[in-house]
């Protein structure tokens, strides 16, 4: 009996536990992709098998917190997050076996006082103690747009002989008698509504405890004297700052420059040159570029932000042979029928054109159509939006976005993209654009023929070379702006702050700055093993400062994005890489006084990451919020976990950096010289780096279970549920599975080694990687908005 005990108290065991159970959430994520989530849950998450597996892993805690006996050593920390993750999987058992969930749906003046509850056997009908009665629901959009801005249902809520009017919109939540209901969805009519109900008044309770007790846990981690980051803190002081010496050999062996050769940065009678020679001055290119204008999701921008998104969009670039993306614009509205003929429309692959026979790389708009006129994907298109969303192949999401990109041209040579005139009173403060099928009014007939009369004098102005009339016909265009403009957000300062924004082109700076920072870091790192002198020393400080500030300058660039969009700016793909870049530069900051070859691998992935984010496929656009993003947990969720991305970033790298050195120290010239000799050389600047890699390990996963389980909090006050074995949820669980498992590895004595280690915290990158970009890709889910 003492054996098994020993045996189910024991961290080996924690560690198989916990491996096993990130497998199958692993494989359940798939399971789901492949046949549904009910398959998922009935096969994996809610199995007999996996219930004991959870239980299993409640008793390993258990027995480890009573076994290590962490509050008698003073490890308070230690004792509070065991303790927390058996209260977390307890609150999960209550919501199980007490909760209940379902679904209202009601039409305007329809009450009820059922709902359609989700159980194991299906679904069945169950009755409240109360009556719901829905009086009207609105759907708001943003101005001029057709994306939903926020939308709500009016209800009469009668319980216990009272009657009383409530609002349930997205992230207002209404509580009645421990039933709680949320704004779900809606009728395609906009005459119904469908809320969400959840009653588990004893399992919240439960988990927010445990949640509580988790973020107490990681304070006291960080913070009390014998907790496990300020041991290896003191364990840090007590040695010599060695790190430098590993260079010596990365250096001989050339693997800095095959390492920068191995991820270089990639460098590619015409109608092209027919339209770039009739230039548009450059000044009067700007003039038109400071204008404001509606995007089609409501948002008013200046033309210089729509024009490069529509180059990027259509071109997959940011200028188009020398040319501006404001100047080109104003040349395909001035010359659409030229620009008919030239092969700008981004094509996704060789197959793809070959299939549709158009020309690899980039195509004409005219080469979409055959002999007859007929739309060449029209056909196959169909049958793509025939199929599920989940059912789509990579060939059927090339086909959409290209179609994408082909009818933003054709609304743009057709002037119906580009909506410049506000319409007075229009009650969705919709903007018109002078293709538009506008009703017969005296402003429709001046937006006609102003930018008719417009476009008439930069054709006459290209020609001459005199663009006074021009820039007079376009002071027209302004003043009607600004004399009927009917959104309040938009100001000629905001206006303003978006144009130096888009002329500071901060983020691509920020990734010279970083990229050549970090290596010039790199080399002079490498130039103090061959003796320290004063002058090096101060180029390395004149380089710290030199980040720092490019730092700062990112900072400002994401405060000049959150004034602009009005959110924190870690809502989309692009937004949340640059947030890593300054979160994995600030993980370097803090250890830069100890090891200089961390501080230069975290600047250097930063100017990575930047590198990443400006490819292409990435969409760096400024969007209005989807109404589940208007939460104030939006900001704490992402920032907390993005901020562990960025130490996990900074431990992959240590991770391989000490690999590198182990490997080539035991495969060393002097055969002679005994493989412990050969490895005695670097045993301390691998100790020490590894001590940094445990350190930010530590920190990482504290970090990305607050931010999981802050995530968990926003669900639950959004749409019901804290816990829905979404993919991306299940993904960032099975990251801090991972995780956790790396940093333990110290505990089991027999197995652990710094070759193991280092390995365990490269290879678990690959967790973080799947999280953020593959579950996108690979998966589907609830997450899709991010």
């Amino acid at each position: 009996m003492d054996s098994f005990r020993k045996l189910l108290s024991s961290y080996a065991t924690m560690i198989v536990l916990l491996a096993v159970y990130a497998a199958g959430l692993a494989v359940a994520t798939f399971v789901e992709k492949a046949h549904g989530a009910a398959l998922a849950r009935v096969l994996i998450y809610y199995s007999p098998v996996f219930f004991l597996l959870q239980f299993l892993l409640a008793v390993n805690f258990v027995l480890i917190f009573v076994r290590r006996r962490f509050y008698k050593t003073g490890r308070w920390g230690m004792a509070v997050i065991h303790f927390s993750f058996t209260v977390i999987l307890l609150g999960a058992l209550v919501s199980h076996v007490t909760g209940k969930e379902g679904m209202l749906h009601l039409r305007e003046g329809e009450k009820s006082s059922l709902i359609v509850a989700q159980t194991s056997r299906g679904q069945q009908m169950h009755a409240l103690p109360f009556e719901v009665e829905l009086v009207r629901f609105t759907l708001k959009r943003y101005p001029g747009s057709m994306s939903p801005s926020s939308y709500e249902s009016e209800l009469l809520v009668r319980a216990d002989g009272e009657t009383r009017r409530e609002l349930v919109y997205m992230n207002n939540v209404l509580d009645v008698k421990g039933y709680r209901f949320f704004q779900a969805s809606y009728d395609s009519d906009e005459r119904g509504t469908v809320l969400s109900v959840n009653r588990d008044v004893a399992g919240r309770n439960v988990t927010y405890t445990g949640y509580a007790l988790l973020l107490l846990g990681g304070i006291l981690c960080m913070t009390t004297r014998n907790g496990r980051i300020r041991t290896l803190y003191r364990q840090l002081k007590q040695r010599k700052t060695a790190a430098g010496r590993l260079f010596g050999l990365l250096l001989l062996t050339g693997w800095p420059a095959s390492a920068v050769m191995a991820g270089g940065f990639p460098g590619g009678g015409d109608m092209s040159e027919t339209v770039c020679a009739l230039r548009i001055a450059p000044e009067h290119a700007g003039a038109f570029g400071r204008l404001p204008v509606q995007t089609t999701a409501g948002r008013v921008v200046p033309v210089n932000t729509f024009s490069s998104e529509i180059l990027r969009k259509l071109h997959r670039d940011t200028k188009f042979k020398g040319m501006t993306p404001d100047a080109f614009l104003l040349s395909v509205l001035a010359y659409p029928d030229m620009w008919m003929y030239v092969p700008l429309i981004a094509v996704p692959d060789k197959d793809f054109a070959l299939y549709f026979g158009l020309t690899p790389g980039h195509c004409a708009f005219v080469e979409i159509f055959d002999s007859n006129g007929a739309y060449k994907l029209q056909e196959k298109l169909e049958e793509t939006y025939r199929k599920m969303p989940d059912r789509r192949t990579a060939f059927d999401k090339s086909l959409i976005k290209f179609d994408e990109r082909v009818n933003i041209f054709n609304q743009l040579i057709n002037m119906q993209l580009i909506r410049l005139f506000p319409a007075p009173g229009d009650p969705d403060r919709k903007w018109y654009a002078p293709g538009d099928d506008l009703p017969a009014t005296a402003d429709s007939a001046f937006i006609t023929g102003a930018f008719g009369r417009y476009i008439a004098e930069v054709r006459a102005a290209v020609g001459s070379r005199e663009w006074e009339r021009a820039d007079g016909a376009l002071e027209t265009v302004a003043d009607y702006q600004y004399r009927h403009n009917n959104v309040p957000e938009m100001t000629a300062d905001r206006i303003a702050l978006e144009l130096r924004y888009n002329r500071m082109d901060i983020f691509r700076r920020c990734k010279i700055g970083y990229l050549a920072l970090g290596g010039l870091l790199l080399l002079f790192s490498i130039a103090l093993i061959f003796g320290e002198n004063r002058r090096t020393k101060w180029i390395l400080r004149a380089l710290g400062i030199a980040v720092l500030i490019v730092f700062h300058f990112q900072m400002m660039g994401m405060g000049m994005r959150w004034k602009i969009g009005g959110y924190a700016p870690w809502s989309n793909s692009y937004e949340t890489m640059v947030y890593a870049a300054w979160a994995t530069v600030f993980a370097g900051l803090m250890f830069v006084r100890r090891s200089p070859l961390t501080f230069a691998l975290s600047t250097l992935f930063a100017g990575v990451i930047l590198f990443v984010s400006g490819l292409s496929w990435m969409d760096p656009q400024i969007n209005p919020l989807v109404p589940v993003l208007k939460s104030p947990w939006l900001m704490f969720h992402v920032a907390i976990i993005m901020s562990a991305y960025g130490f996990f970033g900074v431990s992959f790298l240590i991770g391989v950096t000490n690999l590198t050195v182990m490997s080539l120290a035991r495969r060393g010239k002097r055969q002679d010289v005994p493989e412990e000799a050969r490895m005695a050389k670097y045993a301390d600047p691998v100790k020490e780096l590894s001590i940094i890699n445990e350190i930010s390990l530590n920190i990482g996963v504290i970090l990305m279970t607050i931010g999981t389980f802050m995530g968990a909090v926003w669900a639950n006050e959004s749409w019901g549920r804290y816990w829905g074995w979404d993919p991306k949820e299940t993904w960032a669980l099975i990251t801090i599975i991972v995780y956790v498992m790396v940093t333990h590895l110290h505990l089991v004595k027999r197995r652990h080694s710094l070759w193991l280690f280092n390995l365990c915290s490269a290879i678990a990158f690959a967790a973080v990687l799947m999280t953020y970009f593959g579950v996108n890709y690979f998966l589907s889910g609830m997450h899709s908005y991010g």
